[in-house]
């Protein structure tokens, strides 16, 4: 390889999985969107892994018992490290409403030397009922469906998460600054 060839080449930018979680509605895919809008206005690769596109392509078959949840997200945290380790911004904005399966991705990335952020989009469930993006609530109520997270299933809010997002009380845009700050803050924007 030449100087010139060696020179061209730009320097592998830091990757890291940015993890959404929060309740059905919360404002998670939302904010990851306009998030990776900015990061990708400034360069950065960027990869969102909605929770959604991930049961449909990668988790088809998988149920929601606390097994099938656990497997669900694993997936997401191997191919999310995947892509961080080789130089993404990766936001994932997706439900894992059980502590120790989002605590087993962190552990994934920790033994990689990979950065993982957790952030918790933590809007009320009666801020997330109303918004009801999918119908969610009101299929639930209704007894149309059951296992609704955060109603009649679990979530384990993260006790001590790297950002708490009250995306309740701020804008769209505002809550992605937030985020912005906090990666800009950890030196990965």
């Amino acid at each position: 390889m030449t100087t010139d060839q060696e020179s061209s080449m730009s320097v592998t930018e830091a990757g890291a999985t940015i993890w959404l979680t929060g309740l059905p509605s919360a404002g998670k895919t939302t904010v990851a969107y306009e998030l990776a809008g900015r990061l990708r206005t400034e360069g950065h690769r960027v990869e969102v892994l909605d929770g959604d596109e991930i049961r449909e392509f990668l988790s088809a078959g998988l149920g929601f018992s606390r097994e099938d949840r656990h497997t669900n997200v694993a997936r997401i945290g191997f191919v999310a490290e995947l892509l961080a380790a080789n130089g993404v911004k990766v936001l994932v904005p997706v439900i894992a409403p059980f502590a120790d399966s989002r605590e087993a991705v962190r552990k994934r990335h920790a033994n990689s030397a990979t950065p993982y952020l957790e952030v918790h989009v933590a809007t009320p469930v009666e801020v997330c009922s109303v918004r009801d993006v999918k119908g969610l609530y009101a299929k639930q109520a209704a007894g149309e469906i059951s296992g609704l997270t955060g109603v009649d299933d679990p979530y384990e809010a993260p006790e001590s998460p790297d950002l708490r997002v009250e995306s309740h009380q701020q804008t769209v845009q505002e809550s992605a600054a937030a985020l912005h700050a906090l990666l800009t803050e950890r030196g990965l924007a």
